[in-house]
């Protein structure tokens, strides 16, 4: 069974009173259990939409959208899923600790084994130094190093994060594909959406390509950044 399944997605946005833009259009594709996939396009191209979309936090159109086969408007769809978001909104008084113990309580996992997973996952993230220290005080790249953290508590099948990458440093991105890369061989599936296309070479099983909403190149990530100039060429020619 595939942990993700788009068929024939579309979704919509009001331009104006009477205008209407294709935020995804008619997107098809699977991710097969196991592989790091990753979701490239440029600004606007529609993947955190489709992201959103999968993680139940808007609504397409129509088509259809499943997490291991169950309609991701279900939320049990997203039981065994651990989800990073683009932009996260993080309750600043807590610390670092401490937010992670929130999550997990989320999750209903039992206090001894929450406050064990709290620590693992504060050293395989690189912050298990700054555990106590209040979120205010984060850097952005500790804080999207934590938010990662969070996606990982309840041990997920499926990993889908919508730009991971961000704010961290070259020291901090070769760390995060690290542990994606470790994911991979726990038998973990890792779905990523991204800007930087060399690290989406180096580390992805396959690639998606969107240009506004529709579906441009689906394959092997090899030469993707010659790909993606001439999808943008083209478009750009239309």
């Amino acid at each position: 069974m595939d942990c993700i399944t788009l068929n024939h997605l579309y979704k919509t946005y009001k331009k104006g009173l009477r205008h209407k833009i294709y935020a995804v259009k008619n997107l098809s594709f699977s991710v097969e259990q196991g592989e790091i996939f990753g979701f490239v396009g440029p600004n606007g191209a529609g993947k955190s939409t489709t992201i959103k979309i999968l993680m139940g936090l808007i609504f397409a159109d129509k088509g259809g959208a499943k997490l291991f086969g169950i309609p991701c408007t279900h939320s049990e769809a997203r039981a065994k899923v651990g989800f990073v978001p683009e932009q996260p909104v993080l309750y600043e008084h807590l610390s670092g600790e401490e937010f992670l113990y929130f999550a997990g309580e989320l999750y209903g996992l039992p206090k001894k084994e929450n406050k064990k997973r709290v620590w693992e996952l504060l050293e395989r993230v690189g912050l298990k130094e700054t555990g106590k220290r209040r979120l205010r005080y984060y850097s952005k790249g500790m804080l999207q190093r934590l938010v990662i953290a969070q996606a990982l508590i309840a041990d997920p099948a499926l990993i889908i994060m919508d730009e991971p990458f961000s704010g961290l440093d070259p020291v901090g991105r070769m760390e995060i594909m690290n542990l994606i890369k470790s994911l991979k061989k726990q038998g973990k599936t890792v779905f990523f959406s991204s800007h930087i296309l060399h690290d989406v070479e180096t580390v992805c099983d396959r690639v998606a390509l969107i240009i506004k909403g529709e579906l441009k190149y689906l394959g092997r990530p090899d030469n993707i950044e010659e790909t993606f100039r001439k999808e943008l060429q083209k478009w750009a020619r239309r």
